[in-house]
C-alpha cells in the first residue's frame, strides 16, 4: 500500500506540539502519523529523519546548506551531485552491492569456491587474459564485489583500486568488544566526527530501528486471512484507540502469473482490468500492494476467502498497522540509503554507526513484545538478542522491497571490515536455526529470503570456523535436516532438539519440497573450507553426527522387482528422494575430502565410526530400516571350486533393494585417503594394513554384510538392463538411469564399485568372488551346471556379461587405487570422453563428472589432449577432438563405458592401430595397474585366486559348448568371451607366472574330461564361429607359452593353411594394391557410362533446338506434369510490405562519412559491419542535431525508411490449374485443425510451397527474356526519328484519358486501387493459354490490401479510393522496390574478375523481375482491348514525351521530371517497349545525375551538418570530367540553388562533391543493369570492359552510356537536360518546400551494432538497455536490430491495451519495420523473428568460448559475436525471408499462437 493511498485517513499534525529537540519532534512524527489528517509521503518521513540525524550540522552532509530541505530525492542522490573520488584504501574490499541486471563475473582460476565474484569495473581492471572465467546476471539486489578480499581469491587479483591490507594487520580474536577498524587514529585521512552529532545520528539511527522492530512486533509470519469478524478483530494491533477501518493486502509469491492474478482480483473486487493490472504490477514490484480498505469487513473477509482460495497470500488488518508498516519500509529505505551517504569524505562513519545500532539491544517495548505471542515466546527463547537478530527473525514478515534492501544493508555492514563480518556471522548463526525455520516453513517469496544470507558468510573460510567452532553451527545444520525430514515439526516451527531414532518417510511433504537444498548447500560451503575440514578431522564428534544423518538416509525409498503383474500406480517419490540424494551425496564427498590432510589416527578413527554405523543399519539395529521389507541378516553354505563359504543369503529377484547407501559412499571416500593409508602411517598407530583396521573391532562376516548392500545394488542395476524388471515401469529405469547419470556417478554408482574393489583387498579375494557369485546367482553357471541357474535365454547371458564387467572394473581400475591427482583423474576422464569421437563442450561436460568440470583445470588440461575445431557454418558448434598421441592413454574397458561405446572405441583404437602397424588384426593390450604403494599394491593378487580361474575358465567354456549345441554362437556369447580374454590379458600382465600356472595345471571338470584353460582357449583360437577374436586368443597363447611352454605346445593345433607374410611392409603393400585395383575398376565403369550416353545428350540438344516454340520450364511440383506453354502456369511468389529501403538521413554528418569513404566498388568484398568496438554505445545517431533519434546501438532511424512492396520468389512452379487445387487444401487444413496457428494466413491469401515451404501469397507468370537484338540505331538519330513519330501520330484520347492529372506523366491503370480495373471472370467462355488475366488477379489482390492498409506510410500525394488511379504504383512501389532491394541485398558481395552485379543474380531473381514486368504489361492491355499491340505504342510515346522536355507544357507533363524517380520510367518502359532500354536508359541516367545533384546540395546545405571528413579521392574526372560546370549547369534556373550549390562547393570541395555523386549515382546503374538483364539481355555491350576499371565505369561500359565527361559531344543529352532543370528550376523558385529531393542510402546496409562481448551490456556504467516508453531497464530486455532501439520483451508494463494487449516488440515493429521485426534477446541469448502476428525464435550471433551458442545464458560463459552467425541475420533481413524462416518453423511444428503478447 502507498502512503499517498491514505489520503482519507490521515490527519493533521499539530506543529505547537513539536518540541525543539529533533529526535522528540522525530518522535512525535513518526508516532501521530498514521492519525493525522495530512497526507505525508516518502520525501515527509525522508525529512523528519534526517532533520533527527544530522541536527544543526547539516552542511556536512550537504554543502552549502544551512537548514534541512524538503528531501524530494535520497540524501545519496543530492550528494551525487557533488563530485567525489575516494583514494583507494589497502584492505578494504570493493563491496560494490550488486543491482538487478548487473553483470557479475568469476574466474575459476583467481576464485577460491564459486561464490567470490567481481563487479564489472574491478573485473576490467584486473588480469584474466587465459582463464575460465563466467559472468551471471543478478536477479535481484544483493551480494557484492569480493574484489580486495584476501579470503575469496586462492590468486590475488591486483586490482588498481583495492590493494592488500598491511601486512602487519591481523584480525582480533574478539572482535565483538571494539570494532573501530578504520578510527581515524589508524586512518589519518578519515576527519573526527563532533560527539553531539555523533549521538545525534546514533539516537536517530536507534530510534529508526526501533520503530521498525515494534512495528513488526505486531505483523503476522503468514499471509493467511482470518476466518471471520471474531478472528479478525482479535489480531494484535498498535493502534493506540481502535477503529473498525481494515485493509486488505496482497502479498506476492512465486507460483502465480500475472494474467491468472489479475483476473481473479478482477473477479473478487469487481474493478476494472486497468486497476487490477496496475495493483498485480506494483505487489510485484514492491511484494504487496493494498486491494481494498473498508470498515465492510464481511466483504473483505470474501475478497480475501476468494484469493486465498488460489493459495495466494492475502492479510485482512487494520489500517493503522498497515499504515505503520509502510512507515517502516521507508525507514528501512533510509537506513539503506545512509549506507550510500558520507559524512564529509568519510564514506565510513555513518555505516559505522548503523552496525553499532544493529549490533545493540533494542529498547523493551514492553507492549509491542507482549502483545504479540510469537515475538514474547522468541524473546524468551534467546538471550541477548541485538536489533540485528530481531530483523533477521522478522525477515519473514517483510514484503520483497524492504527485504532486498535490508539485505543491502547487511552486505553493506560486512565490508566495513573482517570484524564485522565476524560479529555479523555470529548474530546470524545464533538465529541460523529459526530462520531456516521460516524459510522452509513459513515463507512465500523464498528468493528474497535472509537464509541467501549464509552464502556471504559460511564461504569465508575464518568465518566458517569461527561459526563452527563458536555456534555449533555444523551441529545446527544437521540437527535441522534431521528434524526436517523426520517430519519433526510443530506449528511453523522445527524441533530443534529432535529425536534421532524417527525413520523417515519419502511421501512426507518435507521430501516433496525443493527449499531443503540450499541447506545442504550451506553444510557443503561450510565444510568446503579447509578451517573447517581441519575442524571435522580434529573433532570425532563430527563424523559421529553426520554418519547419524546419513543413517537416516540409508536404505530408503527400496525397490522390488514386479514378477507376475505390471505395477500399476508408479510413484514419483523417487524423484524427490533421489533430489535428497544427489544433495546429501555432494555433502558426503565434501566431507569424505576432509581427511585427505587428516592424520592416520583420525582417519582410522572415522573409518571405525562409519563402519559401525554401516553394521548398524545392516544388521536393523537401530530399527532404521523398513522391517516389513527388510529382513534380518543370515548366511547361508555355498560350495565352489571344492571349497565351502558362508556369505550373506539374499536374492535380489525378490528382495527388497535400495538405491541410496550414503554411509558406503563415505565409508568409500575415506577409503579414497591412499597415502594416509600406507603401511608406514598405519604402522605408526598400531596397525599392519587396511585389513586390520577394519577387523579390529568387526568380524568378516561383518564386512561381507557391509559389502553385500552395494552388491545388492549393482546386481539389481544388472538385472534391470537385462530387461528382468520391465513389470515395474518407467520408476525404475528412471531410477537407474539417475544412479548412473554424470551428476551422480562419481557419488553414487563409483563408490559402490570402489567398496567391491577395496573389499578384495581387505577380505580373501575368494570370498568376496564367490559372494558376488551368489548375488548375481551364477554360481551354478560357473561350476559348469548350466541347467540349474535362475535366468533363462538372452537374460542369462546378459547376466553373465554384466558380472565380468564389474569384475573387470574391479581389478582394473586404478583411478582411485592410487589416488590420482584430480588434473591426472580429469585427463583420464576427458581422454576416454573423446575417444569416442568428436564432441561439444557441452557434450563432452556431460560425459565427465561434474566435480571435474567445474574444477579450474578441466579447460587446460582440455587444451592438453584435444584439438579444437571452430566453427564454419551457421549450424555448426565448435568440436573437441582428441590428439593423436592421446589414444595410447585410452582403455576400451573403461568403466564409464558402455557396451555400445566400448565397442566403438575398440574398433577405433584397433583401426588407428593397422594404420601405424599395418597388421591385419591388431590387439589391444591392457595397461598394468601400475600402483606405486598403498593398502592397494595387492590388488593383483586377486589373480592367483582360483576362484577367478574358474571364473575365467567357464565364461569361455560355457559359450563354447553351448555353440556346439545349438550350432550358432548364443546371444552376447562375443561380448562375454571379449570379456573373459580380457580377463586373461589382465592376468597375464599383472601376474604372468602365477596366473601360467595356474591356466597350465588348474583343471575343472567339462562332461567327459578334466580340461584347464589353457586347453579352452586352444580349442578357441581356430573355432569358426569367433575367428574375430583369434588374434586375441593368439596373444594370450603365446604369452602362456613363455611360462608353461609345455602345456601350450601339447594342447596348441596349428591349421593347414598357408603362412601369410607377417610382415607389415608386406601387409601395406598388399592393401595399396587392393586399392589401385579397386579405383581403376570404377573408373572404367564411369567410363564406359559415359561413351553409352553421349550419343543421347547430343539427340537431347538437337530436339531442344527443333522444338524452341514448346520449350519446357520443367515439371510442376503438384502434378509432376511438363510446363510448357499448353496449359498456363506460373512460380509461386510472395508480394509483402516492406520498410527496408532507406533514405539518406539528414544532420547527420556521420552518415555523410560514410558516403564519402565509401569503395569504388560495391562488388568486392566489403568490411564487416557486425565487428563492434568498445564504443559501441557512442553511435552515429548521437551526432543528430534535433535530437530526435538517439540509440545505444547504432542503428539506423527509423523515421529515414521507404515503404514498399517486395516481391520474391522461391524458383517452384505450378500449373494454375493446380495451384487452385491446392489453394482448396490449405483451406480444409485450416478447417480441420482450427485450433493450430497455421504458417499461412488464408485471409492475406498466403500459401506454403509444398515442396520449400516458402510463404507465398501470388503466382506470377514466367516468360522467357527477349531473344531479339536491341537496336543498333545510334542515340541522337533514335531520339529525332522518334520525335519525328510523335509528331505524325494523331493524339490518343483514350490513353490522355488514362495519364494521372497532375502531371506527372504516370499512368493510372498501373495503380494497386485503380477503380477500371477488372477482374478474371469467374467463368470464362474460354481460356487462353497464353493469358496471365488470372495471375495478374493473384498480384492485384494482394497489392490492394497493403495499399489500402498503408495509406499513411506513403509521401506522394495520391487519388482518393474509389477514383482511377488510387493507392500505390506499382511501376515504382512494386517493381522498382523490388530491383533496389535485390541490388541492396548484393551490395558487398564479390564477383569474378570481369564480372558484375548481374552475375549475382539467381535465375528465380531474373524470372521474378520478368513476371512483375509482364504483369504491369496485361495491366496495360486491359485498358486498350481490341488494339493489335494492346496501346503499347501508344503507351511509348507517351513515355518518350515524358522525357523529351519539348513536350513538357502538355498537361500531362506538367510536373518536372527530375520529381519522379527515373528507374520507374525505364520499368514502364520494359513494359510496353523493351527494344527502347538501350535509349531510355541513357536519359533516365541522365536524369538520375541530374535529380543526385540536386539532392546532394539540398543535403549539404541544410544547417548543423558536420563537417566531414576528406577520404582519399582518386579518378573521378575520367567519369565525371568538369564537375562544377555540371553542376552549376542543373541548378542555374533557380537562384536559391544557384547560390546554395555555390556554398556547398566552396565549403566541401569539389572532390568531395565528386566523391558523393559517385556514390549517390552508382546504385542506379546497379539497378538498371539488374532490369536490362532481365528483359533485354542482348542489350549488354558485348566487349568486356578493361580490368582496372572501377564499377561506374565497368557499368557505363556495360549499358551503352556516355560518361560524364563525354557529355559535351551529345547535344541531345545537353538539351534534355537544359531542359528538365529549367522546369525543375522555375517549380523550385516559386515552390521550393514542395521539390524536395530524397536519396537513398548508398553504401551497405548493416543491422545494430552489438557489442563484441555479450557482457559489456550489463556494465554499470551502461545505459544502453533502458526502454524510451517506460524509461526502466526491462526485467527482459530485447534490441530492435533494424534501429537500435531498446524495447521490454513479454512485460507488462508496455503494452498496447487498443490492440489485443499486444507487446511492445509488437508495438514496435509496426512503428519500425511495418510487417517484420528483428530482436535481440538479451538474456535469452536469441534472435526474435516478427512477422503479421507470427514469430520464431532462433539461435543468437553469439558463441562462447568453445563455439557453442547459449541460450538463455544457462552455462554462464562470456559470449562473443561471431561474424558468420551475425551476417546470416543480415542477410536473411535483406532478403526478406524472414516470412518463409517463420512460416518454416511454424510449418514443422504445431504452434498454438501467442506471438501477440511479445
Amino acid at each position: 500500500m502507498s502512503l499517498a493511498s491514505m489520503k482519507n485517513l490521515l490527519g493533521s499534525m499539530n506543529a505547537r506540539e513539536r518540541t525543539v529537540d529533533p529526535l522528540s519532534r522525530l518522535r512525535f512524527a513518526l508516532e501521530t502519523m498514521a492519525t493525522a489528517k495530512k497526507p505525508h509521503t516518502r520525501a515527509d518521513i525522508f525529512t523528519v529523519l534526517y532533520d533527527a540525524m544530522w541536527g544543526s550540522y547539516v552542511s556536512s552532509f550537504i554543502p552549502g546548506t544551512v537548514s534541512t530541505p524538503p528531501m524530494q530525492s535520497s540524501l545519496s542522490e543530492v550528494q551525487a551531485k557533488f563530485p567525489f573520488s575516494e583514494p583507494p584504501v589497502p584492505g578494504r574490499p570493493c563491496g560494490h552491492i550488486f543491482q538487478k541486471g548487473e553483470c557479475c563475473y568469476r574466474c575459476k582460476d583467481c576464485a577460491l569456491d564459486d561464490s567470490s565474484v567481481f563487479c564489472s569495473p574491478c573485473f576490467q581492471r584486473t588480469q584474466h587474459d587465459g582463464h575460465n572465467v563466467t559472468f551471471y546476471i543478478t536477479q535481484q539486489q544483493g551480494g557484492c564485489c569480493d574484489c580486495g578480499d584476501t579470503e575469496s581469491w586462492r590468486v590475488p587479483p591486483s586490482c588498481s583500486q583495492h590493494p592488500p591490507a598491511d601486512p602487519s594487520y591481523r584480525t582480533r580474536k574478539n572482535p565483538a568488544r571494539s570494532l573501530d577498524v578504520w578510527s581515524p587514529s589508524k586512518h589519518p585521512n578519515r576527519g573526527s566526527v563532533p560527539l553531539d552529532l555523533r549521538d545525534s545520528m546514533s539516537r536517530t539511527v536507534a530510534y529508526a530501528l526501533d520503530f521498525v522492530l515494534d512495528t513488526l512486533d505486531y505483523s503476522p509470519e503468514d499471509a493467511v486471512p482470518p476466518h471471520d469478524e471474531d478472528e479478525l478483530r482479535s489480531q494484535p494491533s498498535a493502534e493506540p484507540v481502535t477503529k473498525e477501518y481494515y485493509t486488505l493486502v496482497l502479498w506476492n509469491d512465486d507460483k502465480h502469473s500475472f494474467e491468472e492474478v489479475i483476473q481473479n482480483i478482477c473477479e473478487a473486487t469487481n474493478c476494472t482490468r486497468d486497476v487490477a493490472s496496475e495493483k498485480v504490477t506494483r505487489v510485484d514490484e514492491e511484494g504487496r500492494d493494498t486491494i481494498e480498505m473498508s470498515d465492510d469487513l464481511m466483504r473483505l473477509l470474501d475478497i480475501g476467502t476468494r484469493l486465498n482460495q488460489m493459495d495466494i497470500g492475502v492479510t485482512i488488518r487494520r489500517t493503522f498497522d498497515i499504515f505503520r508498516e509502510q512507515v517502516a519500509a521507508v525507514i528501512i529505505e533510509w537506513l539503506l540509503d545512509l549506507t550510500r551517504c558520507r559524512l564529509g569524505t568519510d564514506t565510513l562513519v555513518l555505516r559505522e554507526v548503523l552496525s553499532a545500532e544493529l549490533l545493540s539491544p533494542r529498547k523493551k517495548d514492553s507492549n509491542s513484545l507482549t502483545a504479540n505471542h510469537e515475538a514474547s515466546k522468541i524473546y524468551a527463547e534467546v538471550d541477548n538478542l541485538a536489533r540485528l537478530d530481531w530483523l533477521f527473525l522478522y525477515h519473514t514478515r517483510l514484503w520483497k522491497k524492504p527485504r532486498l534492501n535490508l539485505k543491502q544493508i547487511y552486505v553493506s555492514i560486512l565490508m566495513l571490515s573482517h570484524d564485522h563480518r565476524i560479529v555479523v556471522a555470529s548474530h546470524f548463526a545464533n538465529v541460523y536455526h529459526r530462520i531456516v525455520d521460516s524459510y522452509l516453513l513459513v515463507d512465500r517469496e523464498a528468493e528474497t529470503s535472509v537464509k541467501y544470507f549464509a552464502l556471504q558468510l559460511f564461504t569465508v573460510p575464518s568465518i566458517a570456523a569461527h561459526v563452527v567452532l563458536n555456534h555449533g553451527i555444523v551441529q545446527r545444520l544437521l540437527a535441522i535436516i534431521t528434524a526436517f525430514f523426520t517430519n519433526q515439526v510443530t506449528g511453523k516451527r522445527i524441533d530443534f532438539c529432535p529425536d534421532p531414532e524417527i525413520s523417515v518417510d519419502v511421501e512426507s511433504p518435507p521430501f516433496k519440497s525443493k527449499r531443503f537444498m540450499p541447506i545442504f548447500s550451506d553444510l557443503r560451503y561450510i565444510c568446503a573450507t579447509h578451517t573447517v575440514q581441519g575442524i571435522i578431522t580434529r573433532t570425532p564428534e563430527f563424523i559421529v553426527g553426520f554418519s547419524k544423518v546419513c543413517q537416516m538416509f540409508m536404505g530408503i525409498n527400496p525397490n522390488q522387482r514386479a514378477i507376475s503383474n505390471h505395477v500399476e500406480y508408479e510413484t514419483d517419490a523417487w524423484i524427490s528422494v533421489f533430489n535428497v540424494t544427489l544433495s546429501l551425496s555432494r555433502v558426503v564427498k565434501v566431507y569424505g575430502e576432509a581427511y585427505s590432510k587428516a592424520t592416520a589416527n583420525d582417519l582410522v578413527g572415522a573409518i571405525a565410526t562409519v563402519i559401525l554405523h554401516i553394521l548398524g543399519v545392516c544388521k536393523m539395529e537401530d530399527g532404521r530400516l523398513d522391517r516389513t521389507k527388510y529382513k534380518p541378516i543370515t548366511f547361508h553354505t555355498v560350495e565352489f571350486n571344492n571349497g565351502a563359504y558362508q556369505v550373506v543369503d539374499f536374492d535380489v529377484l525378490t528382495g527388497w533393494v535400495s538405491f541410496h547407501h550414503a554411509l558406503h559412499w563415505l565409508l568409500a571416500e575415506l577409503f579414497k585417503h591412499v597415502d594416509t593409508l600406507s603401511s608406514e602411517s598405519l604402522q605408526s598407530v598400531g596397525f599392519h594394513s587396511l585389513r586390520d583396521v577394519v577387523l579390529r573391532t568387526n568380524s568378516e562376516k561383518d564386512l561381507l554384510i557391509l559389502i553385500d548392500f552395494p552388491l545388492r545394488v549393482l546386481t539389481m542395476i544388472a538385472q534391470i538392463r537385462t530387461g528382468l524388471w520391465v513389470r515395474n515401469g518407467f520408476a525404475i529405469r528412471g531410477q537407474l538411469l539417475h544412479y548412473r547419470d554424470f551428476m551422480l556417478r562419481e557419488l553414487c554408482y563409483d563408490q559402490d564399485l570402489f567398496i567391491l574393489q577395496s573389499a578384495l583387498v581387505v577380505l580373501d579375494p575368494d570370498i568376496v568372488l564367490v559372494t558376488m557369485l551368489d548375488r548375481f546367482q551364477l554360481l551354478q553357471w560357473f561350476a559348469g551346471h548350466v541347467a540349474s541357474v535362475a535366468y533363462e535365454g538372452s537374460h542369462l547371458t546378459s547376466m553373465v556379461e554384466e558380472l565380468l564387467y564389474i569384475l573387470i572394473t574391479c581389478v582394473s581400475e586404478p583411478g582411485n587405487a592410487r589416488q590420482l591427482p584430480l588434473p591426472v583423474a580429469v585427463r583420464r576422464e576427458l581422454v576416454h570422453a573423446l575417444a569416442v569421437g568428436p564432441c561439444s563442450f557441452t557434450d563432452l561436460s556431460k560425459r565427465v563428472a561434474e566435480r571435474m568440470v567445474e574444477d579450474v583445470c578441466f579447460e587446460h588440461v582440455l587444451l592438453e589432449v584435444a584439438h579444437f575445431k571452430l566453427p564454419e557454418t551457421t549450424t555448426d558448434s565448435g568440436m573437441y577432438e582428441l590428439k593423436d598421441e592421446c589414444f595410447d592413454e585410452v582403455n576400451p574397458y573403461f568403466y564409464h563405458y558402455t557396451r555400445n561405446k566400448r565397442e566403438e572405441v575398440e574398433a577405433i583404437l584397433k583401426a588407428r592401430a593397422k594404420k601405424q602397424t599395418g597388421v591385419a588384426e591388431p590387439i589391444i593390450i591392457p595397461k598394468p595397474l601400475d600402483i606405486p604403494f598403498g593398502q592397494f599394491l595387492t590388488l593383483t593378487l586377486v589373480f592367483q585366486s582360483q576362484v577367478l580361474h574358474q571364473i575365467i575358465f567357464y565364461a569361455i567354456y560355457n559359450v563354447l559348448n553351448q555353440t556346439e549345441m545349438i550350432g550358432v554362437a548364443p546371444a552376447s556369447a562375443e561380448a562375454i568371451l571379449d570379456q573373459a580374454l580380457h580377463l586373461v590379458m589382465l592376468g597375464l600382465v599383472e601376474q604372468p607366472q602365477t596366473f601360467s600356472q595356474l591356466a597350465a595345471h588348474k583343471t575343472f571338470d567339462s562332461g567327459s574330461d578334466e580340461q584347464c584353460l589353457i586347453h579352452v582357449l586352444c580349442t578357441l583360437e581356430h573355432h569358426d564361429s569367433y575367428k574375430t577374436l583369434k588374434s586375441k586368443v593368439a596373444w594370450c597363447l603365446d604369452n602362456f607359452s613363455r611360462h608353461a611352454p609345455s602345456t601350450v605346445i601339447e594342447r596348441r593345433r596349428k591349421p593347414d593353411v598357408l603362412v601369410m607374410s607377417t610382415n607389415p611392409e608386406d601387409g601395406k603393400k598388399r592393401a595399396a594394391k587392393a586399392r589401385k585395383d579397386a579405383i581403376m575398376k570404377q573408373f572404367a565403369a564411369a567410363q564406359k557410362n559415359f561413351l553409352d550416353n553421349f550419343d543421347d545428350v547430343d539427340e537431347d540438344e538437337d530436339m531442344e533446338d527443333a522444338s524452341e516454340d514448346n520449350h519446357s520450364y520443367g515439371i510442376c511440383i503438384v502434378c509432376q506434369e511438363d510446363l510448357d506453354n499448353t496449359r498456363l502456369f506460373g512460380t509461386l511468389g510472395l508480394v509483402q510490405a516492406s520498410k527496408l529501403i532507406r533514405r539518406m538521413p539528414e544532420h547527420s554528418g556521420g552518415y555523410m562519412n560514410e558516403a564519402l569513404a565509401a569503395p569504388l566498388s560495391l562488388d568486392t568484398t566489403l568490411p564487416n559491419d557486425w565487428q563492434s568496438h568498445q564504443g559501441y554505445h557512442k553511435g552515429r545517431s548521437s551526432n543528430f542535431a534535433d535530437g530526435s533519434v538517439h540509440t545505444a546501438f547504432d542503428g539506423f532511424p527509423r523515421q529515414y525508411v521507404r515503404f514498399g512492396l517486395h516481391g520474391s520468389v522461391c524458383g517452384h512452379m505450378m500449373h494454375l490449374e493446380c495451384f487452385t487445387v491446392y489453394a482448396g487444401s490449405i483451406r480444409q487444413r485450416h478447417r480441420a485443425q482450427a485450433q493450430r496457428n497455421h504458417p499461412e494466413n488464408i485471409q492475406r491469401k498466403e500459401y506454403v510451397c509444398p515442396l520449400c515451404k516458402s510463404l507465398g501469397n501470388v503466382i506470377l507468370p514466367v516468360v522467357l527474356p527477349s531473344g531479339g537484338k536491341s537496336d543498333a540505331q545510334p542515340f541522337p538519330d533514335w531520339v529525332r526519328t522518334t520525335g519525328i513519330s510523335i509528331l505524325r501520330s494523331t493524339p490518343d484520347r483514350l490513353l490522355e484519358s488514362l495519364q494521372f492529372k497532375s502531371g506527372t506523366g504516370e499512368f493510372v491503370f498501373w495503380t494497386a486501387q485503380d477503380s477500371g480495373y477488372r477482374s478474371f471472370p469467374k467463368h470464362p467462355e474460354r481460356i487462353d493459354p497464353a493469358d496471365t488475366h488470372k495471375m495478374v488477379d493473384t498480384v492485384i489482390a494482394v497489392t490492394k490490401t497493403i495499399s489500402s492498409q498503408s495509406r499513411h506510410l506513403r509521401d506522394r500525394i495520391e487519388q482518393e479510393p474509389g477514383d482511377r488511379g488510387a493507392g500505390m504504383y506499382l511501376p515504382e512501389d512494386l517493381v522498382v522496390y523490388t530491383l533496389s532491394s535485390m541490388e541492396i541485398a548484393t551490395r558487398g558481395a564479390p564477383v569474378l574478375p570481369g564480372g558484375s552485379i548481374v552475375d549475382q543474380m539467381s535465375d528465380p531473381q531474373l524470372q521474378l523481375i520478368r513476371g512483375l514486368v509482364v504483369c504491369l504489361t496485361k495491366l496495360a492491355s486491359l485498358q486498350f482491348k481490341g488494339r493489335a499491340d494492346d496501346g503499347r505504342d501508344s503507351i511509348r510515346q507517351a513515355i518518350v514525351k515524358r522525357l523529351l522536355p519539348e513536350w513538357r507544357r502538355e498537361p500531362a507533363f506538367s510536373s518536372p521530371l527530375l520529381l519522379r524517380e527515373p528507374l520507374t520510367i525505364l520499368v514502364e518502359t520494359a513494359a510496353v517497349a523493351p527494344e527502347s532500354l538501350r535509349y531510355v536508359t541513357i536519359l533516365t541516367y541522365y536524369a538520375s545525375l541530374a535529380r543526385t545533384t540536386i539532392g546532394i546540395v539540398q543535403l549539404l546545405g541544410k544547417p548543423h551538418v558536420t563537417q566531414p571528413i576528406l577520404p582519399a579521392l582518386s579518378g573521378y574526372g575520367e567519369s565525371f570530367g568538369d564537375l562544377r560546370t555540371f553542376v552549376m549547369s542543373v541548378v542555374r534556373h533557380s537562384p536559391l540553388l544557384e547560390h546554395t550549390a555555390e556554398l556547398v562547393l566552396e565549403t566541401f570541395g569539389e572532390q568531395r562533391f565528386a566523391k558523393m555523386l559517385y556514390s549517390y549515382s552508382l546504385p542506379f546503374l546497379r539497378r538498371v543493369a539488374l532490369l536490362r538483364k532481365a528483359i533485354l539481355p542482348s542489350s549488354f555491350s558485348s566487349t568486356p570492359p578493361a580490368d582496372h576499371l572501377d564499377e561506374y565505369q565497368r557499368l557505363l561500359h556495360w549499358l551503352g552510356i556516355p560518361p560524364l565527361a563525354d557529355l559535351s559531344n551529345y547535344d541531345t543529352i545537353q538539351n534534355a537536360l537544359s531542359g528538365w532543370c529549367a522546369h525543375y528550376g522555375v517549380l523550385n523558385a516559386n515552390h521550393p518546400l514542395e521539390c524536395a529531393i530524397l536519396m537513398d542510402y548508398p553504401c551497405k546496409y548493416r543491422l545494430a551494432q552489438l557489442p563484441y562481448c555479450l557482457d559489456e551490456l550489463f556494465a554499470v556504467e551502461s545505459d544502453a538497455l533502458i526502454c524510451p516508453r517506460c524509461e526502466t531497464v526491462p526485467q527482459e530486455a530485447a534490441i530492435c536490430l533494424v534501429c537500435g532501439t531498446t524495447v521490454c520483451f513479454q512485460s507488462h508494463c508496455c503494452v498496447d491495451t487498443e490492440a489485443r494487449d499486444r507487446g511492445e516488440c509488437n508495438m514496435h515493429t509496426r512503428d519500425c519495420g511495418g510487417v517484420i521485426g528483428v530482436y535481440f534477446l538479451v538474456k535469452r541469448c536469441s534472435v526474435l523473428y516478427l512477422f503479421a502476428g507470427n514469430g520464431s525464435f532462433a539461435p543468437a550471433p553469439y558463441m562462447d568460448v568453445h563455439g557453442e551458442v547459449d541460450f538463455s545464458m544457462r552455462h554462464g560463459r562470456r559470449q562473443f559475436l561471431h561474424d558468420i552467425r551475425a551476417e546470416e541475420v543480415r542477410k536473411l533481413w535483406l532478403n526478406h525471408g524472414i516470412p518463409t524462416y517463420i512460416a518454416r518453423k511454424l510449418d514443422s511444428t504445431v504452434d498454438v499462437g501467442g506471438w501477440e503478447q511479445v
